[in-house]
């Protein structure tokens, strides 16, 4: 039977977005600049240890934090400006995060992810950028690859034509990283070796766990996953698999009923058994639809947020489990 529209009142997240307030911080800077010295540290950061007089990185969410405090050591003083169980794309920066990305020797982020941190970047620290979107190949929202240009000018919150989730490919964060021990070497000579060492340890770990993923689902009673949004191209792409989005690249897009009921006829075309979950959003929506198409729901986890426990490669790696188990792998 038609899938019900009866079923779009689930459809709205439960972590409705929030406006940037840029603009109105900006009035606050210059004398927070003055204070800033002598203030707590603010409680919507995470820091890592570092030297004092080490290069100062902010890594806009988790997996760059996981990546910038791998590479920058005891070297570098890392400071992730997304809390833990925050929705990353909901980030709303203080003026003291505004003050420390006008202070910060690095920023590390992805352009597209963050609109209020693409502002910030732009408006106050563009020598400092470090957009790992430029420099790999990126998918565009239909999961075709191209490879990205710098932008230049434009309005901040215009969203970028690809899909920013590149992280969820260990190939492409290799390329990063090995990119990351570069730029901070260039920002701290006395220690650039060491960056480029922990770079090319980081690198060589993330290619091995590519390795696995491929060996894990090489051979797959089912290829297609359908998902809460459409996080997992990069993934898909790298694996052979087909992903079904229920919303879009936007964690926040509310789905149409229509678009509910195309992707209830692709579950059952497909036998899909599994409709994937996120922890940060509702699980509503694809508890409803794992329901009318007779399938269980799993988390599949887009690594946005820091994991209740462990770290980047272990939450890929619980990733790949759920998938096998999900698809009927051998």
């Amino acid at each position: 039977m038609p899938f019900s529209s009866s079923y779009d009142h689930c459809a709205r997240s439960t972590y409705p977005r929030r406006p940037t307030t840029f603009l109105s911080v900006l009035a606050a800077l210059a004398a927070l600049l003055a204070a800033a010295a002598c203030a707590p540290a603010d409680s919507a950061s995470t820091r890592s240890a570092g030297p004092s007089g080490g290069p100062k990185v902010l890594a806009a969410f988790y997996p760059l934090e996981w990546l910038a405090t791998r590479v920058g050591g005891p070297d570098a003083a890392v400071t992730g400006l997304t809390r833990p169980g925050v929705e990353p794309h909901d980030l709303e920066l203080t003026p003291r995060q505004i003050a420390d990305i006008q202070r910060a020797d690095l920023v590390v982020y992805i352009k597209g992810v963050q609109p209020a941190v693409d502002e910030a970047v732009q408006q106050q620290a563009p020598d400092k950028a470090f957009d790992a979107a430029s420099l790999v190949p990126v998918l565009t929202g239909t999961g075709e690859q191209e490879h990205q240009e710098q932008a230049g000018g434009g309005e901040a919150h215009e969203p970028v034509p690809y899909d920013p989730h590149l992280w969820l490919d260990p190939d492409r964060l290799a390329t990063v990283a090995a990119d990351l021990g570069k730029r901070l070497g260039q920002a701290d000579g006395a220690h650039a070796s060491a960056y480029t060492g922990r770079a090319n340890t980081t690198a060589g770990e993330l290619r091995a766990l590519d390795e696995e993923f491929r060996e894990g689902l090489a051979t797959c009673a089912g290829r297609t996953i359908v998902t809460s949004h459409a996080a997992f191209g990069y993934l898909s792409n790298r694996y052979g698999l087909k992903q079904v989005g229920i919303s879009g690249l936007d964690p926040e897009a509310e789905p149409s009923p229509a678009r509910i009921a195309e992707v209830a006829a692709a579950a059952r075309r497909e036998k899909v058994t599994t409709i994937f979950t996120e922890e940060l959003l509702s699980p509503k929506v694809s508890a409803v639809l794992a329901k009318e198409v007779g399938a269980t729901t799993a988390v599949l986890n887009p690594i946005e947020s820091r994991p209740a426990s462990g770290d980047y490669l272990s939450a890929a790696r619980q990733n790949l489990s759920v998938l096998r188990t999900a698809l009927g792998c051998s």
